[in-house]
């Protein structure tokens, strides 16, 4: 996985979820973020969408579910459109 998309993810997450990015680890996730609800995670896809200059479908919106899938699919978008 890239560093550096690990990276922003996190620090996109702890800014969307209001929780140090130090607490928000590769398995974090709704399980565990007490601020992680379905607003935040809307609000979570639309960040992604915007800083990364991805699309995702509702089947993958729904796979979102720790940090470490979101910064993997965050990379295998951007290496769909050639951007890795």
């Amino acid at each position: 996985m890239n560093p550096e998309i690990l990276d922003r993810v996190r620090q996109m997450m702890a800014d969307i979820f209001g929780v140090p990015v130090d607490q928000l680890t590769p398995a974090s996730s709704p399980d565990n973020v007490e601020t992680w609800d379905s607003i935040q995670h809307l609000n979570l896809v639309m960040a992604l969408e915007q800083e990364f200059g991805v699309q995702f479908s509702p089947e993958e919106i729904e796979q979102l579910l720790s940090v470490e899938l979101v910064a993997s699919l965050v990379e295998e978008k951007k290496k769909e459109i050639g951007v890795a």
